[in-house]
């Protein structure tokens, strides 16, 4: 059987990214500064604006403006011509302390929050990820690199992807369609933004052997995308979560990750879930795997788990289960320690995705745990 599927990525210009990358600039500085400290930091961003909102309990000095300026640099809008830029942004700042209410629960060990978390993984790629979700983040951060490295001059720093990928059995077989949205300064054709971007983006990004038929390339789809960035389309922490995750492939429990501290389970327990998914795709128990955990706000055991493997378990769902409750410790402050969470980290993650990052701060993408229950399952 036959089917397609899409899933869309964006560049760090894109006005939601933008607003991830601040909150998790200031949760980095806190991190830096006081380990211990807990934010929910939330941010918007649109026409010469900039706004910092949310809680934070730290004893430690957090120089909003200038990480908010740097982090826009950094980005690259440094022209007001822009609409949005590093120098002329206005920044404003609503911050207040956490609940104590919410601090009683969290300094026995508690999770922060309550709701549900999923974590998903399947062998269709060497990341354990979904291909689609995969090639949309390839592409949108070759998109930011050409325009970076001056590859392509014209690009702006707004852009997104979208992939669509073709399975046969479950099996991916190849790419089908490729969408462009690349932000550019006015009079460039569109003609000449649709091959530079197949010649220095796409072709360097999918494999050949996935592009066996005819590609459609499809390039700003309105004719023009030179107005971008907060300036066309206001942006706000935590509007694209399916973007940071599986682009699609994989359920989500509707909590965002940005600007939250490891203590909020929304970002810790879903790290956690994708590292135990992994280390049983990895372990050869399934060839996917979904998991979901769930919480109480001020609780330290799980209020419930579950395991998916979607008829490709090696061993029954349920011994999948058993394993992942002797094999993992699920309490928040257990998840902080051993995945390391309490560092200045999250900047990092904020663009092209939480999962199938090889970069050694990702800790939940790990796969150490896949002999010890490859052995425990007897396989």
């Amino acid at each position: 059987m036959r089917h397609r599927f899409t899933s869309e990525s964006v560049t760090e210009g894109h006005p939601d990214k933008v607003a991830d990358q601040i909150s998790d600039a200031i949760l980095d500085e806190v991190m830096r500064q006081d380990p211990k400290g807990r934010t929910a930091i939330e941010v918007l961003v649109t026409t010469g604006t900039a706004i910092v909102a949310g809680e934070m309990t730290t004893d430690c000095y957090v120089p909003m403006n200038k990480i908010v300026r740097q982090t826009i640099e950094t980005i690259g809008y440094t022209r007001a011509k822009y609409g949005f830029d590093a120098e002329t942004v206005g920044v404003f700042t609503a911050i207040q302390e956490q609940s104590p209410d919410i601090w009683q629960g969290v300094k026995k060990g508690g999770a922060g929050d309550q709701g549900m978390m999923f974590g998903y993984a399947t062998n269709e790629t060497e990341e354990l990820m979904p291909l689609p979700i995969m090639l949309a983040h390839k592409l949108a951060k070759r998109l930011a690199d050409v325009r970076k490295f001056h590859q392509l001059a014209y690009l702006r720093p707004d852009g997104k992807t979208q992939v669509t990928v073709e399975y046969e059995d479950d099996k991916p077989v190849r790419v089908t369609k490729v969408l462009f949205a690349a932000q550019h300064k006015p009079g460039i054709s569109q003609d000449e933004i649709k091959s530079d971007l197949i010649e220095h983006v796409l072709e360097p990004v999918v494999p050949s052997e996935l592009r066996t038929g005819t590609i459609e390339v499809l390039v700003n789809r309105t004719g023009t995308f030179t107005v971008g960035g907060p300036q066309a389309d206001t942006g706000l922490t935590g509007r694209k979560i399916i973007v940071d995750t599986y682009g699609g492939m994989g359920r989500h429990g509707g909590g965002c990750f940005s600007g939250k501290d490891a203590t909020k389970v929304d970002r810790s327990g879903s790290y956690m879930m994708r590292y135990i998914a992994k280390n049983v795709v990895a372990a050869g128990l399934a060839d996917r795997c979904e998991i979901q955990i769930a919480y109480a706000i001020g609780d330290e055991q799980p209020f419930s788990t579950r395991v998916w493997t979607f008829g490709t378990g090696k061993i029954p769902e349920e011994r999948i289960a058993e394993l992942v409750t002797e094999h993992f410790d699920c309490r928040p402050l257990a998840i902080i320690e051993h995945l390391n969470l309490r560092r200045p980290i999250f900047r990092k993650t904020a663009v092209y995705g939480h999962f199938g990052r090889s970069e050694e701060e990702f800790t939940w993408e790990r796969t150490d745990k896949a002999d010890e229950l490859r052995e425990a399952a007897g396989l």
